[in-house]
């Protein structure tokens, strides 16, 4: 009897999907990916016939590709079961192509997580391949084409070889030039804060912090305001003019989108948003539970819904009021007192686990640490969705002494609602002592601090990708390659978490701004990912957005190769080549800086560049701590006098020793900021150097 045959991108998936199907009369094969694409050699679109695009198949796929048409043969049906997405759909619509599937065939199947239910209701389900989404593909495919494959070259000849630019990992580099330059250009300006400590008639302190005068909130901006502050409160005492009590209700976030993922895997597990995009894809395509097999754990990772299905909410209810309590679920129906939701017009749901039974404890044996914590993350968050809000009982102190108003604010936990599943920081009630309106308070003692304003932060992973989703900038799917692409074409580095231009990054960005100023525009690039949406509704036709697109880029280009001049990046050093004595120079090369000689070719010395931190090293107390990379191009510590010195640390040592146990301390990154901690396992040793 012959058998169906269920096509999937990944071998992983197709082993997930099989076992629920049955051998017996499905046959499950994975794609690997796209099978047909542009090619690597050319500009692969026929600009003079209306921007079509000349596919081929992708070298290196043959095998793949004998085997689904063998297989394809053979069966007495084929179903396309890629990713429900625009580029899942472009990689079904280009094996239709392959396999010669009659355009009106109802061949594509449609999941939005990998469980049994979900993968036999869907074969029941088949439908047409949607062109609408495989042209908005086409569309984005087409036009990251044109800008990268004719912009690039332009930057080769004048910069140098192996430089790209791209319609969005170009305006992104941007941005963190941009944000470079506000911190260069930034003047901090001074301000000043009170608090003071004052006692109640039973002798319990009360601090308050200066708020304003005569009802007025005031910035202090200089110490003679604060003097005059002093001179007022020096000898006075406070009196009680407002008490305020009342509930505040926290409501739980809403269930995971894939940005807000990214952002919290980064802020939360220091995880880069390419490792949360890999766990994520692990945890959607199966991971073998004892007990169970084979499961996908978690819904479809690519997502900009925040909404779930009724089926997910029903089961997330009878876990709620069964394992933690029924006061703890909110009815979500009564909440929004009658009115209608706006249909939301999203494909997919939100991320969340494909069962709520199947609680990260309870699991942990069969996952890896990474995959533990990504998971525990999206169920907690996914139950809390659903739970009540947390309540406080939060009470107001207002003071006055004469016209100057002091405040204080207290809270106090009264219900723990979602937070007693999703709690990830800690919290401490914060008790004031019971007062009376109109009663005098004696004040123990103030501290009038100086303080000056801070620039703004460099963009972190997660900061950047919050950025970039707030602006329109991307999609989901893209956030991880962009960052990851910018880091390799070393336009970005980091330093710590924070991401830094490189001088090859602000030089590049500084060339496509001015020559290509349009396409490097924010505005646009949302704009043009709007238009990609409208594609994918069937509003506009996707030619025609490439057509608009690309009249201004082609007069762009035949303006820049005339009016960029060749950039020479060869910085001179006063380190002298050992074998001629001529001056070393800064070269960039394919694997970033090097030294070379000056005198080349006649003189072809080159050596590697030698970055110092400041540093002695902690171990032979003589060579320098310098900064190397591994050969996956991640930082780390050596000492100067390798191989006599082995010193080597993946954390950036300081030059202060532990005071409690003399070991070396070294910079760490944390939510609360940057702190230094001591390498001496056993001494526990911290503090906080630079506050986020």
């Amino acid at each position: 009897m012959a058998k169906s045959l269920v096509i999937v991108e990944s071998p992983a998936k197709a082993k997930t999907i099989e076992k629920f199907l049955g051998k017996s009369h499905y046959t499950v094969k994975a794609s690997v990916g796209h099978v047909r694409d542009l090619p690597k050699s050319q500009l692969g679109v026929d600009i003079e016939n209306n921007f079509e695009p000349k596919y081929i198949n992708i070298r290196g796929k043959g095998d793949v590709i004998k085997e689904l048409k063998k297989e394809a043969k053979k069966a007495k049906k084929v179903y396309l079961a890629t990713d429900p997405d625009r580029e899942g759909e472009a990689i079904s619509w280009h094996l239709s192509y392959i396999l010669n599937i009659d355009e009106e065939e109802k061949c594509r199947i449609e999941f939005n997580e990998i469980t049994k239910d979900a993968i036999k209701k869907a074969i029941k389900s088949p439908r047409n391949i949607n062109l609408n989404l495989v042209d908005a593909q086409q569309a984005r495919r087409v036009l990251d084409r044109l800008l990268g494959y004719q912009i690039s070259p332009i930057l080769w000849q004048k910069v140098r070889k192996g430089l790209s630019a791209g319609r969005v990992q170009s305006v992104t580099t941007k941005l963190i030039c941009e944000r470079e330059e506000e911190i260069k250009a930034f003047e901090p300006k001074e301000y000043w804060s009170i608090e003071l400590i004052a006692s109640n008639k039973e002798e319990n302190n009360l601090t308050l912090k200066f708020y304003g005068k005569d009802n007025e909130k005031i910035e202090l901006e200089n110490e003679e305001q604060v003097k005059e502050i002093l001179k007022t409160i020096e000898n006075g005492s406070l009196v009680v003019t407002k008490i305020e009590s009342r509930s505040r209700r926290k409501s739980a976030p809403k269930p995971y989108t894939t940005s807000v993922l990214q952002q919290d895997a980064a802020n939360k597990l220091n995880f880069t948003t390419k490792k949360t995009m890999m766990v994520a894809q692990e945890l959607y395509e199966g991971i073998d539970v004892k007990g169970e097999g084979t499961v996908g754990l978690i819904s479809y990772i690519r997502t900009d819904s925040k909404r779930i299905s009724e089926e997910a909410r029903e089961k997330a209810k009878g876990y709620i009021i069964e394992s933690i309590g029924e006061n703890y679920y909110k009815d979500h129906a009564k909440d929004s007192k009658g009115k209608k939701e706006k249909k939301v017009q999203d494909a997919h749901e939100a991320i969340r686990p494909t069962s709520v039974d199947r609680t990260p404890d309870s699991i942990k044996d069969s996952l890896s640490k990474e995959q533990y914590k990504l998971y525990n993350m999206i169920w907690r968050r996914f139950v809390a969705s659903q739970m009540e809000d947390s309540v406080f009982d939060v009470l107001n102190v207002e003071c006055k002494i004469e016209d100057l108003i002091f405040k204080a604010t207290g809270s106090k936990l009264k219900f723990d609602g979602y937070t007693k599943i999703y709690n990830f920081t800690e919290r401490e009630d914060k008790i004031l002592p019971s007062l009376d309106e109109g009663e005098i308070l004696k004040i123990q003692e103030y501290n009038p601090q100086q303080h000056f304003t801070s620039p703004p932060p460099r963009y972190t992973e997660a900061s950047l990708v919050k950025t970039l989703e707030e602006l329109g900038i991307g999609r989901p799917s893209t956030y991880a390659p962009t960052i990851t692409t910018i880091l390799n074409r070393e336009y970005v580095e980091k330093d710590g978490a924070s991401l830094v231009p490189t001088e090859l990054g602000i030089i590049v960005t500084k060339i496509l701004d001015e020559n290509f100023q349009k396409f490097m525009e924010v505005d646009f690039t949302a704009d043009m990912e709007s238009q990609l949406d409208q594609i994918e509704e069937g509003n506009v036709e996707w030619k025609k957005v490439v057509e608009e697109f690309y009249s201004p880029l082609a007069e762009a280009i035949r303006v820049a190769i005339e009016k960029i001049e060749k950039v020479n990046m060869d910085e001179e050093t006063d380190e002298i080549c050992e074998l001629c004595g001529s001056n070393m120079v800064i070269k960039y090369g394919r694997f970033g800086k090097f030294m070379a000689c000056k005198n080349y070719p006649e003189c072809k010395n080159t050596k590697p560049i030698v970055s110092k931190i400041g540093v002695k090293c902690p171990k032979c107390k003589e060579g320098d701590i310098i900064m190397r990379k591994s050969k996956k191009k991640k930082v780390f510590y050596g000492c100067s006098n390798y191989p006599d010195c082995d010193f080597v640390a993946w954390n950036k040592p300081v030059e202060e020793p532990c005071e409690v146990c003399g070991s070396y301390m070294y910079e760490k990154y944390s939510k609360s900021g940057t702190k230094i901690v001591c390498s001496n396992k056993e001494c526990k040793h911290e503090k906080i150097i630079e506050q986020d």
